[in-house]
């Protein structure tokens, strides 16, 4: 069996979130269905992790298994034609028999957009939260500081008993504040991430910044490990999955041009953290 990568863009507003789901239409399911159209068998395709209704990715990472070689031009146009134009494929190549989406990634980068000004360009409103009450930055980048490192972040897991293992200890290598127009982005880098945990913490350093809860009560609790100690879920629709890390001997399969085709690819300013 051949292993193929797909790095996926998707505008997550109109979706149930990734996952196969029995009352939401999923981008899993379109992509799926999608290919198992185009190869003439059922498909299942798996990706890096879920993410949730609402929430969108720049490059989601997925795999999928098939016997044969693939014209991959040809491929990567057949699949973009059939997806909805907010579902894009932006590259598509052959990767090692070993790689795997989920339990291959080194680590994971997310961004969730804060809206700070009074008022927001409606443009901006389906992929920043607009934040109803002064943010002090300062006080922001103190209290994203607690949650850098190895840590249990059971206090900010929805359903951490179905965690595998239940495990809930992860690394938090960095969460930048990084200036944008209008407002921030908070920069997440870490070596896994729990079910809605990104969001789970952002709410409870936004519950800082509105002085409902103080810097110090923030290792409190993550020492009770329960999620009803933590602060509120920021909305999903503020949050991006931009990109998953994998040793790069998983990404090689000695391809050449042909196996491998890919979207132009964008250049990234670089960040300033606080």
């Amino acid at each position: 069996m051949k292993t193929y990568q797909l790095i996926i863009a998707y505008d997550g507003t109109h979706y149930g979130g990734w996952q196969v789901q029995p009352n939401a239409i999923s981008i899993q399911e379109l992509i799926q269905e999608a290919l198992s159209t185009i190869l003439r068998q059922p498909m299942y395709v798996i990706a890096s992790g879920r993410t949730d209704a609402g929430v969108h990715a720049l490059a989601q990472s997925a795999h999928f298994r098939y016997p044969h070689p693939l014209e991959l031009p040809k491929l990567h146009l057949s699949l973009n034609a059939l997806l909805p134009l907010d579902i894009r494929i932006m590259e598509i190549k052959e990767v090692s028999p070993a790689f795997h989406a989920r339990f291959s990634a080194e680590s994971k980068i997310y961004h969730y957009h804060l809206h700070l000004d009074p008022v927001i360009d409606p443009f901006q409103r389906l992929y920043t939260y607009r934040v109803p009450h002064r943010v002090d930055l300062e006080l922001l980048a103190q209290a994203t500081r607690y949650f850098v490192g190895e840590h249990d972040f059971t206090s900010f897991a929805n359903k951490p008993e179905a965690t595998a293992n239940k495990n809930c200890v992860r690394h938090i290598s960095r969460i930048d504040c990084v200036p944008t127009t209008g407002g921030v982005y908070l920069a997440f880098e870490g070596n896994g991430f729990l079910y809605k945990m990104v969001r789970n913490i952002v709410g409870t350093l936004l519950d800082v910044c509105a002085h409902r809860l103080a810097v110090s009560d923030i290792a409190n609790i993550m020492a009770k490990k329960d999620r009803r100690a933590s602060g509120r879920a920021a909305p999903p629709h503020g949050l991006f999955l931009i990109e998953v890390n994998y040793p790069d001997q998983l990404l090689s399969n000695n391809t050449s041009n042909d196996e491998m085709c890919s979207a132009p690819k964008r250049t990234h300013s670089s960040t300033c953290s606080l």
